[in-house]
């Protein structure tokens, strides 16, 4: 059986964000996307417009010396517009290492990526690396 759209497009994301392609994701999400990253430090909030994700998403390479990795486990979908991806991330930063699992929820109106909404399984953690 074929992978549902939403699947394959998220699949996709992922794959351009291993290799650092903001191009590919630019394409991805639409102009007034919004990533919400959870937490309480410097890379934690509500990013709105491409620009602001982009740059979000180079400070999370900066930050972490290029060390970052993040490993997509699964993704499922509703059919409905919403598709969840499963992951572990991986990195250092100052002298500190991170493994945490984490998830994004996305929202997809026709082709492209609305939303992202993030989670993840240790924000105590996750606030003690970023700081």
């Amino acid at each position: 059986m074929a992978e549902h759209p939403h699947a394959a497009l998220v699949r996709q994301g992922y794959e351009a964000f291993t290799r650092g392609d903001m191009d590919t994701l630019r394409g991805l999400m639409t102009g007034d996307c919004t990533h919400h990253v959870p937490g309480s430090h410097m890379l934690s909030g509500d990013f709105k417009g491409l620009d602001a994700i982009m740059d979000m998403y180079g400070r999370l390479f900066s930050e972490t010396a290029g060390s970052l990795r993040v490993e997509l486990r699964n993704v499922m979908v509703d059919g409905r517009g919403h598709a969840v991806a499963a992951h572990r991330f991986i990195a250092d930063r100052n002298g500190k290492h991170l493994e945490d699992d984490g998830c994004i929820v996305f929202r997809i109106v026709g082709d492209k990526i609305t939303d992202l909404d993030e989670c993840i399984s240790d924000i105590d953690a996750s606030n003690a690396f970023w700081s």
